[in-house]
C-alpha cells in the first residue's frame, strides 16, 4: 500500500497526451483533448493562434503542410487552473470521423500519444484536482441509467460523498492522538481508558459511520443493482412475470411445459432502483439434453443471485415443502439466502392478491397474478424493502462495492477498539485499531492506495475522460 505523492503525480504527467473525449460516428461537433506541457505549443502550430486562456478562438485548423482540416473552435485552460491541474487545449470540429481522424492524426505527428482510458482523470486525481471517490463519480455520471442515479453521481463528483469520509477521518484522527498522547503516560493509562471519554467517542464515530454506510448503500444500490433469479417449475408463470416487471414482452409465453431452455436477461428500473431479472428454465426431471442443460444454467444463476423469486402455481395443491424442488433449493443456497415465494394465478386459484411477510415457509410470500398484473405492488414494494431502498433523494450520493466494503472494513475495526477497550482495557491495541479503521476510510478517496487499485479503476474509464 503506497501514499499518493506529488512525485508519483510528476511522473505520470511529463508527456502530453490526446484523445477523442466525444463519441464516435457522426454528429454536430466532436472534441479532441490534450493535457500536458506542450499543450499551447501543440494549439499555436494546429491553429496559428497565441490562445488566450478560457477564451473561445475561431480559425482554421491546419496540417504541418498547410493543408486546411477543418475550422472550429479552440479553448485553452492553463494548469493548474484546468481539470487535469495541467495545461489543457480542446479543439472543437465537426463530427464527421473522417474530419476528426485527420486531425488526430496530425497532433499524433506533432509527438504526441494516445491516452489511454481513464488517464484524463487519472492525471486531475495525481495532481490533487479530485480525490478517487470524485473520480469514480464522473465514470459513474457517465453510465448512469436513471436520474436519480446521475444526481446522486453528480453529488459524489461535487465532493458530498468524500467530504463525509473526511469529516469521519478527522474525527478518528483526533481519538488516536488522544490515545496515542495518554500512552506517553502509562502510569496514567488506565485511568484515562477507564474514563469513558475514549468510549463516549467512539460510539459517536460508530454511529455517524453507520449512516454513512446505510447512505452508500442506497448509492451502490444504484449503482450496481440487485441480481434477482426467478426460478420455478415449468409452466408456473415465470416468464410471464418477467414480462411484467419489464413492461414488454420479453419472454415467450406459451402453454407448453419447457418454452423456456436458456437463461434471459432484463436490466429493469423500480422507481429508480436498477435490477437485473434472470428467467431461467423449468426446474424438473427431464432426459431432454437441451432442457438439462438450461437447468445447469438455471442452478448456476441462482447460486450467484442476490435474490431468488420461487413461483409457484397457486392452483397447484402439491405441498411445497415436501418438493424436490423446495429440498434442492435449501441444500443449494441455504437458509442465509433470501427467498421470496410468489403464489402465482390468483386469477385463477381465487387467493386474493397480499403481501405475507411471516409466511409459513419463513419466506416473503406474495399471492399475485403475472397475467393480469394485480398483485404487482407487493412484489415491487418487497423487492425495494429486501435492498433497503430509500425512494427519497436527500442526502443521497452514489456509491461504488468497494467503497461500501471499505466503510464496513472501517467499522469492524472500531468495534475491535470497544472490545479491546472493554476487555483488555489496553491502549496500544484500541490506537492499532483506529490506525487501521483511518486507513480503510482513505481507500475510499485514495490518500492510501494499494499498488494495482488505480489502474483497475481508471482502466474501465471511457476514452478521453
Amino acid at each position: 500500500m503506497t501514499a499518493k505523492t506529488a512525485s508519483s503525480a510528476t511522473r505520470k504527467s511529463g508527456d502530453t497526451i490526446c484523445a477523442v473525449a466525444t463519441p464516435s460516428g457522426r454528429g454536430g461537433i466532436s472534441i479532441i483533448r490534450i493535457s500536458g506541457p506542450d499543450s499551447a505549443a501543440i494549439a499555436k502550430k494546429i491553429t496559428a493562434l497565441d490562445p488566450r486562456p478560457r477564451h473561445a478562438h475561431y480559425g482554421s485548423f491546419k496540417a504541418a503542410n498547410g493543408d486546411l482540416i477543418d475550422q472550429g473552435i479552440t479553448l485553452f485552460f492553463p494548469g493548474p487552473d484546468s481539470f487535469t491541474g495541467e495545461d489543457v487545449v480542446e479543439f472543437h470540429a465537426h463530427g464527421g470521423p473522417v474530419v476528426v481522424d485527420l486531425l488526430l492524426q496530425e497532433i499524433l505527428n506533432l509527438g504526441l500519444r494516445l491516452a489511454k482510458p481513464g488517464e484524463f482523470s487519472e492525471r486531475a486525481f495525481l495532481n490533487d484536482k479530485i480525490d478517487l471517490a470524485q473520480a469514480e463519480a464522473i465514470a459513474d455520471l457517465i453510465e448512469s441509467h436513471s436520474i436519480k442515479a446521475a444526481r446522486f453521481a453528480l453529488r459524489s463528483m461535487q465532493g458530498d460523498f468524500s467530504n463525509l469520509v473526511n469529516t469521519l477521518v478527522s474525527s478518528i484522527v483526533e481519538l488516536r492522538k488522544y490515545v496515542e498522547a495518554a500512552m506517553d503516560f502509562p502510569e496514567e493509562e488506565v485511568d484515562f481508558l477507564a474514563s469513558g471519554e475514549v468510549d463516549d467517542r467512539l460510539d459517536n464515530i460508530v454511529s455517524k459511520l453507520e449512516k454513512v454506510i446505510e447512505q452508500a448503500r442506497q448509492g451502490s444500490i444504484l449503482k450496481e443493482g440487485l441480481t434477482v433469479v426467478i426460478a420455478g417449475e415449468p409452466n408456473a408463470g415465470k416468464s410471464s412475470l418477467l414480462n411484467k416487471l419489464a413492461g414488454q414482452s420479453r419472454a415467450i409465453v406459451t402453454e407448453i411445459a419447457g418454452t423456456t431452455r436458456d437463461t434471459l436477461k432484463e436490466h429493469i428500473s423500480i422507481d429508480g432502483m436498477p435490477l437485473h431479472i434472470i428467467d431461467t428454465a423449468g426446474l424438473r426431471a427431464s432426459e431432454d439434453l437441451v432442457e438439462i442443460e438450461g437447468m445447469k444454467r438455471t442452478w448456476q444463476e441462482i447460486r450467484r443471485a442476490d435474490l431468488v423469486i420461487l413461483v409457484v402455481d397457486a392452483t397447484a395443491s402439491n405441498d411445497l415443502e415436501s418438493s424436490d424442488l423446495w429440498t434442492s433449493l435449501h441444500q443449494e443456497i441455504g437458509t442465509d439466502k433470501t427467498l421470496f415465494i410468489v403464489y402465482n394465478k390468483t386469477d385463477l386459484s381465487g387467493d386474493t392478491p397480499r403481501l405475507d411477510l411471516a409466511s409459513a415457509h419463513n419466506a416473503t410470500a406474495i399471492y399475485m397474478s403475472a397475467l393480469t398484473g394485480n398483485g404487482i405492488e407487493f412484489l415491487k414494494d418487497a423487492l425495494k424493502n429486501f435492498a433497503g431502498y430509500n425512494t427519497t433523494e436527500e442526502g443521497g450520493f452514489i456509491a461504488r462495492r468497494r467503497h461500501l466494503d471499505a466503510l464496513k472494513n472501517s467499522l469492524s475495526f472500531l468495534a475491535s477498539a470497544k472490545e479491546q477497550l472493554a476487555t483488555h482495557k489496553a491502549g496500544e491495541l484500541v490506537a492499532d485499531d483506529l490506525k487501521h479503521a483511518h486507513v480503510a476510510l482513505e481507500l475510499i478517496t485514495g490518500t492510501y492506495t494499494p499498488d494495482d487499485l488505480l489502474g483497475e479503476i481508471f482502466s474501465s474509464f471511457c476514452i478521453g475522460k
